[in-house]
């Protein structure tokens, strides 16, 4: 991996020679971060526990994550993005026990050290489709210049499908807002990704006045949350759409996002699972060819110039395994965000979501019966809804990158058990930005 990297850095400083769009476009630019979350958990009473299940006595954990940012233009409308990253720490309960996990910075890994991986290594091609362009400011993975207002590119590499899928405009990263996993991104979609949130994809986006068309194709882990990608793509595969529009209500920006996708793995399949034995086990009903499929209603609405809304509305069939994001088959979540301009600090925001989590009928008897899925598992299940309420305050006390939050969270049923819990959950974070 570390080779692979210095040979990607090293075609990305020989292409700054070559780029050949107008001298006002940057050529390249290097952007960092790095998020540090700690988080405690008082204990919390419950009937029973299982493997899978939220430690119920006092916890206290934390993660810390860094990315470097490289891009490089290569051609007119061509540039290539490397990142590698660091993470290590740990989820509370190593992030077992909640489909609506509390650290979207965590993943369920078994060694918590710091560990260096690629998180993304990708090439971008666009193709103007008008004479209109606007100005694009230098951000992270993004370069400044004149960019075409309309457009198709084209994305070819690793990144996230987060990246390009499920955006909104108040709820969609845990580095700056929300840090559950149901508020970064819909809990019901089961996006393609390795267990750090990461895969091989081909995405194109048709983006057309107020109409944005996305489509990509990407791997899917060999097994349910797995490291390993499977690259046999012929039959095995996930295939993501969504169709966005913006708009303008009472003069007020807002976004309408309708997102569908269908995995093929080689999944499990819950009923299976249960009729073949008094412990049901997923893992051995495993075949080529299933599928899940699902789809998702994504909105963000500014009601003021200082209050803005936001929504979620997610849902899968739930028939077969989770394979990928996080055991929930379906998902509601809306909240509302508060910029500190109201209070003269223009920097700083208040966030307040809630979040509503189900799984299916065969899922939840499945769980019933002492199964366990790659998350969850209670040994038993007195079944209700997930639901869980979030609140942060974000500051950036001056100037420079550096932004402060703290966080509170508020979990009823969690892992969808009425025998467990409500537990609190209370975060400080730290995110430094360059």
């Amino acid at each position: 991996m570390n080779k692979f990297i210095l040979t990607i850095l090293i075609c990305l400083v020989t292409t700054l020679s070559y780029a050949q769009d107008s001298t006002t476009s940057q050529r390249w630019n290097l952007h960092f971060q790095t998020t540090y979350i700690y988080q405690y958990k008082p204990s919390f009473t419950a009937k029973y526990s299982g493997a899978n299940s939220l430690i119920t006595s006092e916890e206290k954990q934390n993660s810390l994550t860094a990315t470097l940012y490289a891009t490089a233009r290569l051609w007119r409308g061509a540039y290539i993005c490397l990142n590698p990253e660091v993470a290590g720490g740990s989820g509370l309960s190593g992030a077992f026990g909640m489909a609506g996990s509390t650290n979207g910075e965590t993943f369920r890994v078994g060694d918590p050290a710091p560990t260096l991986y690629t998180a993304r290594a990708f090439l971008s091609q666009t193709f103007p489709l008008g004479s209109k362009t606007e100005q694009q400011d230098d951000d992270a993975n993004q370069l400044a210049g004149t960019q075409p207002v309309d457009y198709l590119s084209f994305y070819i590499g690793k990144f996230s499908l987060g990246d390009f899928f499920d955006n909104n405009e108040f709820a969609n990263g845990p580095r700056t807002q929300f840090l559950n996993w149901a508020m970064m991104n819909n809990a019901a979609w089961d996006y393609a990704a390795n267990t750090r949130g990461y895969t091989y994809s081909f995405t194109t986006i048709l983006h057309r006045q107020s109409m944005s068309y996305k489509l990509g194709i990407a791997m899917l882990p060999k097994t349910a949350n797995g490291p390993e990608l499977n690259t046999d793509i012929a039959n095995v595969y996930a295939i993501n759409s969504e169709v966005s529009h913006a708009y303008k209500w009472h003069n007020k920006d807002g976004n309408i996002r309708f997102l569908g996708y269908l995995n093929t793995a080689n999944m499990g399949t819950y009923r299976k699972a249960i009729d073949m034995s008094t412990i049901p086990d997923v893992v051995i009903t495993r075949k080529s060819g299933n599928t899940k499929y699902g789809f998702g209603m994504n909105i963000d609405q500014q009601l003021s110039t200082n209050v803005g809304v936001w929504a979620r509305l997610g849902w899968n069939d739930g028939k077969t395994e989770t394979w990928c994001f996080t055991e929930a088959d379906a998902s509601v979540s809306l909240g509302l965000n508060i910029d500190g301009n109201l209070w003269k600090r223009k920097d700083d925001n208040i966030g307040i979501g809630m979040v509503a989590n189900g799984i299916s009928k065969d899922h939840r008897n499945y769980l019933a019966k002492g199964g366990y899925g790659f998350q969850l598992g209670d040994g038993a299940l007195t079944y209700a809804p997930e639901s869980i309420l979030e609140l942060y305050y974000s500051c950036k006390p001056n100037s420079n990158g550096i932004w402060l939050s703290g966080d509170y969270q508020l979990a009823f049923n969690p892992g969808y058990n009425a025998d467990r819990g409500p537990l609190q959950v209370f975060s400080f974070r730290v995110h430094v930005a360059l």
